[in-house]
C-alpha cells in the first residue's frame, strides 16, 4: 500500500455561513491540493468534508495519515466513531457526512493525527489559507464548488 499524508483544514465564515475545505494529498515528494466549500455549512462540516474529499480522490487503497487541526475529525476518526455506528449515529452531529466518511474510508488503513491550529505547521497553515478563500469566494457569491 501506498503511504499518502493528508493534509486539511475547513472554514466557516460564521458559524453557520459561508464555508470552505483545503486538502494536500502528499505522496513522496508529489502533491495535489483539493478544495471546495459550500455557501452556508459550519466548520466542523468543512473539516470533516476535507478528509472526505481527500479520500475519496485516492485511486487504490492506501495507508493514510490524516493531519488535521479538528480535534472534532481527529477524535472521531480515533476515539468516537466506533460508538457511533453501533448506536447507529443516534444523536451525533453531522451523521450524513460520517457516513460518507465510513464510505470512502473504507478501502484504506487510516489513522488521524492531531495539530495545533495556527502554530507554524507549514501543511496546515496552507491548508487554512485555501479553505478560508474557498469560504471567501462563496461569501462573494460564487456559485460552483
Amino acid at each position: 500500500m501506498k503511504a499518502i499524508t493528508l493534509f486539511c483544514d475547513g472554514s466557516a465564515l460564521g458559524n453557520p455561513g459561508p464555508g470552505g475545505y483545503g486538502a494536500i494529498l502528499r505522496y513522496g515528494d508529489v502533491e495535489r491540493i483539493i478544495s471546495g466549500g459550500e455557501p452556508h455549512t459550519t466548520n466542523n462540516r468543512m473539516e470533516l468534508r476535507a478528509v472526505i474529499e481527500g479520500l475519496r480522490a485516492l485511486k487504490e487503497p492506501c495507508d493514510v495519515e490524516i493531519v488535521s487541526d479538528s480535534s472534532y475529525v481527529t477524535k472521531g476518526i480515533e476515539e468516537w466513531l466506533e460508538g457511533w455506528v453501533k448506536k447507529r449515529f443516534a444523536k451525533v452531529k453531522n451523521p450524513d457526512l460520517w457516513q460518507e466518511y465510513l464510505h470512502v474510508s473504507a478501502p484504506h488503513r487510516v489513522r488521524a493525527t492531531w495539530v495545533r491550529g495556527h502554530d507554524g505547521h507549514a501543511e496546515n497553515e496552507r491548508c487554512d489559507a485555501i479553505a478560508r478563500g474557498e469560504a471567501e469566494q462563496f461569501k462573494k457569491g460564487k456559485v460552483n464548488g
